[in-house]
Parts: C-alpha cells; sequence; structure tokens
C-alpha cells in the first residue's frame, strides 16, 4: 500500500534531463510525485507515461505558484537556471508552506537561501537548495574535515569526473565565465580571476595539476563548516587552465546578454546529457583538504557514483528524509540536514577515507 506521503510532492521541471531522471527513479523507488513544468505538452507526456498527475505553470507570478503549491508538503525544483528560477519558487514555497529542494550549484542560489532563512523557520519549512552532486558529496567531505579537525582555518574541497554536461548544467556555466571565479576570504566570498589558484592534487585517482572554480561550497561549506577560507579545484590539464586565464581578459564580453544568449542557442541544439550506459561507467572522485593555523593537515577523499545518479539517489534521499522526518524551519545545507553519512549511504559510495 502506497504511503499517503508518497505522493504529497511536486517536481518542477520534470522533463528537464536531470529532473525526468528524478521523476523516473521516483516511480521505480514507488514514489508518486505530481509532475510540473511551463510546457504542457512534455509535462503531460511524461506523467501519462508513468502514471501520475501533473500541472503546468510557469514561474512569472510567486502568487499564482503558490496556489499551485498549495496542499504539498515538498516541492523538488530541477528547473534552471536556477539564478533565474530560484528566487520566485523558494518565495512560493515560504508562502504555500512546502519545503524547498533544488540541484543548483550556483553560489548566488545558496546566498539567497540563506538570506531567507527568517522567513523559512516563520513559515516552518526546510530551504535546502544544493541537494545534487553539487554540493552533497562535497559537503559531506567539508563536515568531515571540520569533525577530524575542528580548528581548521583553510578548507580545499574538489572533485575529479569524467561525465559530460547536461543542458542546464551547461548553461549555468556560461553563465558563470563571465562573472569570473569565487572563493571565500576571510568568510567573505571574494572575486578572483578563473584559474586564479593551480595546484597539483590527488583527488584519488592519481596526483593531477587542478585550478580553482566558481562552485557552489565557496558558499555552502562555509554554513556547514564555519571555517573561513575556502576553494573548490578541479582537474585542469595546461590548455585548460591557459584557455581560462584568456576567458579572463574577455569576460565584459562574455556578460553581456546577446553572448550568453548565443552560447546558450549552440548548447540548446548541440549538448546531450550522458545516457545510462555511458554514466554507469564514470564514478566520480570527492577530495577534501583542512588546514589550521599550526600548519597541520588532514584529508578526505571518497570515491561516489557519477554525477548524474548521484543527483538523482542524492535528492531522492532527502526527499523521503523530509516526508518521513519532522524538521525545524530554516534554511540548511545537505549535511547538516542530514549529517556527513549521507553520502555513505548513497548507491555506488565508498566510505570516507581520512589520511
Amino acid at each position: 500500500m502506497t504511503n499517503p506521503n508518497d505522493s504529497n510532492w511536486l517536481i518542477y521541471g520534470a522533463n528537464g534531463y536531470t529532473g525526468e531522471l528524478i521523476a523516473r527513479e521516483a516511480v521505480r523507488q514507488g514514489l508518486k510525485p505530481t509532475l510540473a513544468g511551463r510546457n504542457k505538452a512534455k509535462v503531460e507526456a511524461l506523467a501519462q507515461e508513468l502514471g501520475l498527475t501533473y500541472q503546468a505553470f510557469g514561474l512569472d507570478n510567486v502568487e499564482a505558484v503558490s496556489e499551485h503549491l498549495k496542499g504539498f508538503k515538498l516541492v523538488m525544483h530541477c528547473a534552471g537556471p536556477f539564478s533565474a528560477t530560484s528566487k520566485p519558487m523558494m518565495e512560493a514555497c515560504i508562502k504555500a508552506g512546502a519545503h524547498y529542494l533544488d540541484i543548483t550549484g550556483e553560489i548566488s542560489v545558496f546566498e539567497l537561501a540563506q538570506s531567507l532563512n527568517n522567513q523559512a523557520e516563520k513559515a516552518d519549512i526546510v530551504l535546502c537548495p544544493g541537494v545534487g552532486f553539487d554540493v552533497i558529496p562535497t559537503d559531506c567531505v567539508a563536515a568531515k574535515l571540520k569533525e577530524v579537525l575542528p580548528d581548521a582555518t583553510h578548507l580545499a574541497l574538489g572533485f575529479d569526473s569524467k561525465s559530460g554536461l547536461s543542458q542546464g548544467t551547461a548553461k549555468t556555466s556560461t553563465e558563470g565565465m563571465g562573472e569570473g571565479g569565487k572563493i571565500r576570504k576571510n568568510g567573505k566570498i571574494t572575486t578572483v580571476p578563473l584559474a586564479h589558484y593551480v595546484r597539483t592534487i590527488d583527488f584519488g585517482d592519481g596526483q593531477k595539476s587542478a585550478m580553482s572554480i566558481p562552485w557552489g561550497d565557496v558558499s555552502t561549506a562555509f554554513y556547514t563548516t564555519g571555517i573561513p577560507n575556502i576553494e573548490v579545484f578541479v582537474p585542469a590539464p595546461p590548455k585548460m587552465i591557459c584557455g581560462a586565464r584568456f576567458l579572463n581578459l574577455v569576460r565584459p564580453i562574455l556578460k553581456l546578454q546577446f553572448v550568453q544568449n548565443a552560447i546558450k542557442s549552440r548548447i540548446s541544439k548541440s549538448v546531450v546529457g550522458p545516457d545510462e550506459e555511458v554514466r554507469s561507467k564514470l564514478p566520480t572522485y570527492v577530495w577534501g583538504e583542512a588546514k589550521n593555523a599550526h600548519g597541520q593537515t588532514k584529508t578526505v577523499r571518497i570515491q561516489t557514483d557519477n554525477i548524474y545518479s548521484l543527483t538523482v539517489n542524492g535528492s531522492l534521499a532527502v526527499v523521503s528524509y523530509l516526508l518521513k522526518n519532522t524538521v525545524k524551519g530554516g534554511t540548511y545545507t545537505p549535511a547538516k540536514l542530514m549529517g556527513y553519512k549521507l553520502v555513505t549511504e548513497l548507491p555506488g559510495s565508498g566510505p570516507l577515507v581520512i589520511s
């Protein structure tokens, strides 16, 4: 028999690449979400195939969106770019009294959620953006590092993945290129050039040259750990580092709307997310390093499933947790909400290895 909670939630953006993966896996797990999105034809077709109910609505009017959300306990928001869609959806969730989850990796969205903490507390709902690969594994690694080195002052995080990009992720990356790099310095998010820091890192698959990137943990890891200095790295061969440094010279052009639109239009025509067979062969290596004022360092590594499978399983783990448990309202990071063991409990994850 289906638990009434299993159908008391909604996936918005269910017809996107990752939204559809989450919807299909939810049904496989016996969950019955309502599917929603702007595109009625696509959402309806998927809902009929999966035997689910659906709604079609845009996000232009917060009041109207909140009416659509009334009666739902939770919204799993999968429609990017989140820089444009997260604010109306968060505000509508607060009005409707529904928990808000999303799969963003955008620093601005995490900061927005933190700024709405008081409103979330009053509405007694959870705001927890980043319940996918951005930022579950790195957030859990950060939380573990804080436990093993409580007086850490510096935190570096990173991951090594060969998964291709979905359209949504590629478009979000395009927006980020115009904004430059981001690090956290003395507690404040600071803009730096792309590939500002370059170092050699063993993420778990051997030593590789790596560069700093403006990843979501620059925001979230601070709220999880309180560590004031944070950088995030990915492997980058010398050619890629040179390319990123060249982009610093043309950043003002990359910010222009018509340039953004042209790149995104090309992505729409040419980028397709990886299929199941490709995903199954691509594990991800996640790494973190904490350092204190005395120069002591601790490192934590974990091997996980590929980016997209982890996003599907991670988001549904958080959905299930919130449907089954009463949680005090407010803004959370994944590790603050469910603890650092969350990542180890997901399919395809190994243990957290400390050195």
